[in-house]
């Protein structure tokens, strides 16, 4: 889409009338949202999908659209990639054209403007995979890990102008499994994301939803004391922190598997640890010392615990049995990896306050 409002794709796939159903407009981009919109597309009309614009990707810098851009492009819905949001009242009209009753963000990526979210009559829906108020904002799927929690979850919520201040209208615990990465919690998260926001949009379809005028699944206000941030992730954040307990390092491994990855430094040389595994036992040994190399692991202390690496690629290198880089190594058990300059937790969700 262009800045004029120009949607490609439109007219061209139209579902089947359906009586008293809402018409979405969907908001996505990651491979998460596919599935999202598929499941809504099972049950409602929907008139436009939303995604952010096409990307440079690779060496090549190609311009790529995202998964969502290009499954719709796929399956023939009406796409617009508005590069901005606030002010473009081009893409304000494209909405509002489009007939949407009721728009559903998913993963989107953008703030949305007060003035967009009055366009649809029924305003927006969104999918957030915490349980809020908990993990307000852009990744809490990967802090969710990090911190350790037992349990993540979805919430279906009225999108206001605030990062995921809006009123909960659904919301679902998921036990997550204590080994689980970011990628299997996501996938956990995706079916139940799906599932919730299918209900959300049939209870509006039924009049049972309060959104305006309508009067049963009233919105629950959020706790703002309770709140807690999921910010964005940064390279900074797979950096191993040796000085914390080998949990606290399995978690954070399993938070940034899929990016930026887990990622420590010996001798100087960058080093990412691609399988690890916590040892939870009484240690006698410095945080990020070498205690022991078995045939299938290099054994690492702790703050706490120790830590077992089973696999790891060296800069510029492919991925190798961790005892595999150690023999290759000029240094003796004992020797320790470099401590980074990052406090122990010091990036772990603190409370929003409101």
């Amino acid at each position: 889409m262009t800045e004029a409002g120009e949607v490609t794709g439109a007219g061209e796939v139209m579902a089947a009338d359906r009586i008293g159903a809402p018409r979405v407009a969907f908001f996505g981009s990651p491979e998460f949202a596919v599935p999202v919109l598929d499941a809504v597309l099972e049950r409602f009309e929907v008139v436009l999908v939303v995604a952010q614009p096409d990307k440079p990707v690779g060496r090549g810098l190609k311009l790529t659209p995202s998964p969502l851009a290009l499954h719709a492009a796929v399956l023939g819905l009406p796409l617009a990639q508005p590069a901005r949001l606030k002010g473009n009242l081009e893409f304000a009209d494209v909405l509002r054209r489009s007939g949407a009753d009721v728009a559903v963000t998913c993963a989107y990526g953008k703030i949305l403007p007060a003035s967009l979210l009055q366009v649809p009559r029924h305003g927006f829906l969104n999918t957030h995979t915490s349980l809020l108020p908990q993990l307000r904002g852009a990744a809490p799927i990967q802090w969710a890990l990090i911190r350790g929690l037992p349990v993540s979850g979805t919430t279906i919520m009225q999108t206001d102008p605030g990062m995921d201040t809006g009123p909960v209208l659904l919301q679902e615990e998921l036990p997550i499994d204590p080994h689980w990465t970011a990628p299997e919690l996501a996938a956990a998260l995706q079916i139940q994301a799906a599932r919730l926001i299918v209900q959300a949009l049939g209870s509006l379809a039924l009049g049972s939803l309060a959104l305006g005028s309508l009067d049963t699944l009233t919105p629950r206000p959020q706790e703002g004391a309770a709140a807690t941030h999921a910010p964005m992730l940064g390279k900074a954040d797979g950096e191993v922190r040796w000085q914390d307990g080998a949990q606290a390092i399995y978690d954070r491994y399993r938070g940034v598997f899929a990016w930026p990855q887990t990622t420590a430094s010996f001798a100087g040389k960058r080093i990412k640890l691609s399988t690890v595994r916590p040892l939870l036992g009484e240690v006698i040994g410095q945080p990020g010392q070498i205690l022991e190399v078995t045939p299938r692991s290099v054994v690492v202390a702790c703050g706490q615990g120790a830590v077992e690496l089973l696999t790891v690629q060296p800069e510029s290198r492919k991925p190798m049995p961790a005892p595999d880089w150690w023999n290759g190594v000029s240094a003796t058990v004992g020797a320790r990896f470099d401590l980074t300059t990052a406090a122990p937790d010091e990036r772990l969700p603190k409370p929003a306050g409101g």
